[in-house]
């Protein structure tokens, strides 16, 4: 068998779709699955879309997935040339004509019209959706060169495939249509046709298509929201494609060994937004605790707060990063350490600290934490657990939470009284106290 040779050939407008970067995924990962080579070409041609910024924007999304490429960048726009000297060879062959046409803004001028033949059928084999075929007939001409002498895109996709010797195809299945048109595109200028792959639609959960309305939709927007490169990366691959058993977390590694083409999904692909949340929960809890902490120290710094002389940042850690979902939650995860001018979440207030009997409970506990030899976690644990006599401890720790951190939720309640220190907890409990029940 011959190299296997795919592209992804995205037109840069300064937005990457998660629809196209999952193209991207999928030809690079069936690259490296068959040791081929996974090419970049950007279609340039759109010059007022198609600026130098938008064309960065590709590729520092790229970079930011992993997606390297094994050629130099193929830019359309240097291939126009070859376009044209292409057309030449069509009209002589009598594949294409001269026509004038008006165009939507009321424009007439001449373009090149590709002549589809009229009789048989047009059919390929889809390594994803299997057999298609059409009437030739029901493929009508089509330009393929503007009147401004411009090649447009059927054309330059045509020939570009050409030109770097593309094998196989893999793209969204809004191109199906395309595909018809391209085959005899191939055929017309001599070329063999390179095999196809029609992706599913990535749909909302009412089952159309998934765009910026239904929320984030560029690759762009996923990193600013504090998801990590991985995750996304993982998730768009299950978003058409399983390795066959229950394993939803993978290594870059176990998807190159895993990936088939073949075993794509021919069904559209429900896009959710909880479990892409879950799945970048996942790869921090599991990332390096130095990467951690690393990140921890650069977001709190960022957030202008400064970790005490001390403070036993490796408890803080190991019970944060466990229930981190998002770089992004780090600082108001954890700014009740590091200072004392932290939120309190107002439901919280209203169903923990305003009912009949908390002040009294709260100043209890002051006295009590006061007193407590070690101050720490285990023995604070016990202590409310004897309060308790077995009832449950729900009445005194969700209390104790709000007034000492403002949250409803957080890191376990004992390990974040050791991290607090006596000093503060007693203070905190009885300041809350203030105010409590009224």
């Amino acid at each position: 068998m011959s190299e296997i040779r795919v592209r992804f050939a995205p037109s840069p407008t300064g937005k990457v779709h998660i629809g196209n970067i999952r193209a991207a995924i999928y030809n690079w990962l069936y690259a490296r699955h068959t040791g081929g080579k996974f090419l970049l070409r950007v279609e340039d041609t759109d010059l007022e879309r198609s600026t130098p910024e938008a064309i960065q924007t590709l590729f520092d999304c790229m970079e930011w997935l992993g997606l390297d490429y094994d050629e130099p960048v193929f830019y359309q726009t240097k291939n126009v040339a070859r376009h044209l000297a292409c057309v030449e060879k069509l009209l002589a062959d009598g594949r294409a004509y001269k026509m004038e046409k008006t165009s939507r803004d009321g424009k007439t001028g001449e373009v090149v019209m590709f002549r589809m033949p009229k009789e048989g059928v047009i059919a390929f084999d889809d390594v994803v959706k299997g057999h298609m075929e059409k009437k030739a007939e029901d493929v009508p001409d089509f330009a393929i060169v503007r009147s401004d002498g411009s090649p447009i895109f059927h054309l330059a996709n045509v020939v570009d495939d050409i030109d770097q010797r593309v094998t196989h195809v893999i793209r969204g299945d809004d191109h199906v249509e395309n595909t018809f048109k391209h085959i005899e595109l191939f055929k017309a200028l001599g070329a063999t046709p390179p095999t196809y792959g029609h992706l599913s639609m990535i749909v909302n959960a009412q089952g159309k298509p998934y765009s910026k309305r239904d929320g984030a939709a560029f690759v762009g927007e996923f990193r600013e929201q504090g998801y990590l490169p991985e995750a996304l990366f993982n998730y768009l691959l299950l978003l058409g494609w399983n390795p066959g058993d229950e394993r939803e977390v993978l290594t870059r590694e176990e998807m190159v060994q895993l990936f088939d083409i073949e075993k794509v999904h021919v069904t559209a692909a429900k896009f959710d937004i909880k479990k892409l949340q879950w799945m970048n929960g996942e790869y921090i809890r599991r990332a390096p605790k130095e990467t951690y902490r690393a990140e921890l120290l650069a977001r709190l710094g960022a957030a202008g707060l400064a970790v005490p002389e001390g403070f036993d940042l490796d408890l803080l850690v190991d019970q944060l990063q466990v229930r981190t979902k998002f770089w992004n939650d780090i600082p108001g995860n954890c700014s009740c350490f590091f200072t004392e001018d932290y939120p309190f979440d107002e439901k919280a207030v209203e169903k923990r600290l305003k009912k009949p009997g908390v002040k009294e409970l709260l100043l209890d506990l002051a006295d009590r934490f006061e007193k407590l030899e070690p101050f720490t976690a285990a023995a604070g644990e016990e202590m409310v657990k004897g309060l308790s006599q077995g009832q449950g401890m729900g009445p005194w720790v969700h209390p104790i939470r709000v007034a000492v951190s403002g949250r409803g939720e957080g890191i376990g309640l004992f390990e974040m009284l050791q991290l607090l220190g006596r000093d503060r907890t007693v203070a905190r409990l009885r300041r809350a106290a203030e105010s409590a029940g009224e």
